[in-house]
């Protein structure tokens, strides 16, 4: 059992079951009576359809579908109350128990539950779900164009809960006066009151050791408790993320146990961010939810891997959940290695009727009270994106934010400067390569996407130019004192509807692929990051005569967190050269441009390899090779874990790349892949596949036992490469 579940055993209630296996699918709606051999087996998360990586198709996805579950409680019941909890299911769900109707849910990305207690039965239970996909114009976001797909299924985890009568329904932790005397305050909202209740707080680090603990008398089913006298606690930072955990005992034997950390965020009226009380600029990505081949039914070594690329990999410290409530396994990981988060209400561009207004309403009480206790969330998104201006409307989602939660800001993002500011940050979306007039506090929630899509196979010139938009806006922005920070649109292309995409209905508006693989403008991102956490040496070349409008490349890009560099040709010193300060004065590592000076050009002539080396203090810290013949050599094959648990719902990307001899990705290779598998384990994937940018990917799906599992790629020109993966 993963430690995750294990805290989700404690957190909901006195029996919480994980209920993602022994599903049954079919692709249709179907009678109750429906014998069971025509259902797929199954193990959620679950996708309705699975895609090909390009041409998605939303109408594929727009249907009705059954879901199907056996289940005996093995526990006491009697004088119980049963529930089944969704994190997430796509887009409507109406749920049944032995033929009985539960209710009936719209919207698909915050979670919700049915009560079972009603209609169960001693023995074998029948629980059925009709998903109804369909983009509809009542549910949010929906009503007009949305520039995203949805998918359809039953996407994120379920789980049994059985509990008391009188349980507890939501805890929200306070730390208070965390820079001075930190306090805790905590206020616990139980399903009913009963006589003589008390209730025992416990405040524990991450060790485990008691910090405090107090019983309290429990006078209402709403009450707040109080622990001070803490012994000295540590911060919850973006370098040290340290968590603390709150565990509630209720004498009607109720358990709830909350993660959260000690921290203040502030967006002021001076401009900046404040994190603990020190101002912190913001460099960050918008992240969609949504992968090739599987939508949007990632498990949750999926979700935590964006996390950590978002956060490792493109050096960032802020991501945007454009547009809706994400994962919960995302915002766990958020915590757990410091990454900040601006989680926004569903939506885009749209706002429907009174009915549509109350999901949205229903949708953002259910995102705050659900992800309130997360130390990574610093803002609440209240304002559907850029929509046009609502007083009414945003007046009540600004005032049920407050509300449900007064430590933390609202922002509604919006595309238009002179929109009306309800919220307590103004969030812009500014596509211009200036700075808007900033309204403090100001923060940028995306620039670049649609107006420079660039695929990672695009000619040179675009992709370089792609990159340097990026790092423009985030000088522009680090110089300005009164804008806290700007958020890229976006991390990962991803697949849309017709009216938005490419060619091939895909967004390509990400610093990575859609397979989370970097474009140029992700080295960029990578070259912000301090060298005690990497050294980032990138060259942003072919290195060839023809890729750009009249040959050559002049000048040459290079980023890199190095102090020095040194270009060679053939091994001969061409300079020694030094950040372009003049251009990017207030990056922390510019770029470095170099410009030749005539009369080099080899047009015609014999070009010879290309060499860089990257200097701190003195020394050679790392070396880049380029070769002039741009040949395939061989297959690069890695994945982001080694060990899968069995279950039948873990997952690896595992990525294969053609590179050249000194590893380069050649972006102009587009050889086609075969993939085959040794071991008890699903692929997920096209078979073959075409290698895009010279890169691709594919999934690898632990089933129900363990072992070996080995996953091979060959293409007809290069020898074929393997990766082992240990299924626990």
């Amino acid at each position: 059992m993963s430690s995750n579940l294990k805290n989700r055993e404690i957190k909901l209630m006195k029996v919480i079951k994980n209920f993602n296996q022994n599903w049954r699918f079919i692709p249709e709606l179907v009678a109750e009576n429906y014998p069971d051999h025509a259902f797929e087996s199954i193990t959620l998360p679950h996708t309705n359809k699975l895609f090909t990586q390009l041409f998605v198709d939303n109408q594929a996805y727009q249907f009705v579908s059954t879901y199907r579950k056996h289940f005996t409680i093995e526990e006491d019941t009697t004088h119980k109350r049963v529930f089944v909890d969704f994190d997430g299911v796509m887009l409507k769900t109406t749920a049944y128990l032995n033929g009985q109707l539960l209710g009936i849910h719209a919207g698909g990305f915050t979670p919700f539950s049915f009560e079972l207690t009603d209609y169960l039965q001693h023995g074998e239970n029948t629980l059925t779900l009709y998903v109804d996909a369909t983009e509809n114009p009542e549910i949010p976001p929906y009503g007009a164009l949305v520039d995203f797909l949805t998918f359809g299924g039953v996407y994120r985890d379920v789980y049994l809960r059985i509990v008391e009568p009188c349980y507890i329904q939501h805890v929200f932790v306070r730390p208070c006066d965390v820079l001075t005397t930190p306090t805790v305050e905590c206020d616990v909202q139980l399903s009913e009151w009963q006589p003589g209740l008390t209730l025992q707080a416990t405040l524990k680090d991450a060790d485990g050791n008691i910090v405090a603990q107090q019983t309290f008398d429990v006078p209402a089913d709403q009450l707040t408790v109080s622990l001070t006298d803490l012994a000295p606690v540590q911060l919850w930072t973006l370098e040290q993320p340290t968590l603390y955990h709150l565990h509630i005992d209720l004498s009607s034997d109720d358990q709830f146990s909350v993660r959260f950390g000690f921290r203040t965020a502030e967006f002021a009226q001076d401009g900046s961010f404040y994190l603990n009380g020190e101002p912190l600029k913001l460099i960050g990505q918008n992240r969609h939810q949504t992968y090739p081949y599987i939508g949007a039914a990632a498990p949750k070594r999926l979700q935590q891997v964006d996390a950590e690329i978002i956060k490792y990999e493109l050096g960032c410290n802020i991501v945007r959940t454009s547009h809706y409530a994400q994962s919960p396994h995302f915002l766990d990981r958020c915590d757990e290695i410091g990454l900040l988060v601006f989680e926004e209400i569903v939506g885009w561009q749209h706002i429907g009727d009174e009915a549509w207004q109350a999901l949205v309403m229903q949708d953002l009480q259910a995102m705050i009270e659900h992800d309130r206790n997360h130390p990574s969330i610093i803002l609440w998104g209240v304002r559907v994106n850029e929509s046009p201006d609502d007083n009414n409307f945003y007046t009540q989602t600004n005032a049920l934010a407050h509300q449900l939660d007064a430590t933390r800001q609202t922002g509604g993002v919006r595309n238009f400067a002179e929109s009306h500011q309800l919220e307590d940050v103004f969030t812009l979306n500014d596509f211009t390569e200036i700075i808007q007039p900033p309204r403090p506090p100001h923060l940028i929630t995306e620039f670049g996407g649609h107006m420079f899509p660039t695929k990672t196979w695009d000619h040179e010139a675009r992709r370089i130019e792609h990159a340097l938009k990026h790092a423009r806006k985030h000088n522009l922005q680090l110089g300005h004192p009164d804008v806290a920070g700007a958020i890229s649109w976006c991390a990962f292309d991803y697949a849309t509807h017709k009216e938005f995409g490419s060619g091939d209905r895909i967004c390509y508006h990400g610093v990575m692929d859609i397979h989370r693989l970097p474009k140029m403008a992700a080295y960029f991102y990578r070259s912000q990051k301090s060298p005690e956490d990497e050294v980032v040496l990138y060259a942003a070349t072919n290195w060839t005569m023809g890729d750009r409008d009249g040959g050559g490349n002049n000048p040459l890009t290079i980023f890199s967190n190095c102090e020095v560099i040194e270009v060679l040709f053939d091994g001969e010193l061409q300079g020694i050269y030094h950040p372009n300060r003049d251009e990017y004065p207030h990056l922390k590592h510019p770029p470095f441009t170099i410009k030749w000076q005539e009369p080099y050009n080899p047009w015609g002539t014999r070009m010879d390899d290309l060499e860089v080396r990257g200097y701190i203090k003195g020394e050679c810290v790392a070396e880049q090779k380029i070769t002039t013949d741009h040949l395939p050599h061989s297959l690069r094959m890695f994945t982001h874990t080694t060990e899968l648990d069995a279950g039948g719902s873990d997952m690896a990307r595992v990525a294969v790349q053609v590179v050249d001899r000194y590893g380069n990705v050649l972006p102009y290779q587009s050889q086609i892949i075969e993939w085959s598998l040794e071991g008890d384990a699903q692929f997920i994937g096209e078979n073959p596949q075409v290698l895009l940018g010279g890169q691709g990917a594919c999934f690898i799906k632990a089933c129900h036992t363990a072992g070996e599992v080995i996953v091979h790629a060959k293409s007809a020109y290069l020898p074929p490469v393997s990766v082992k993966l240990t299924i626990r």
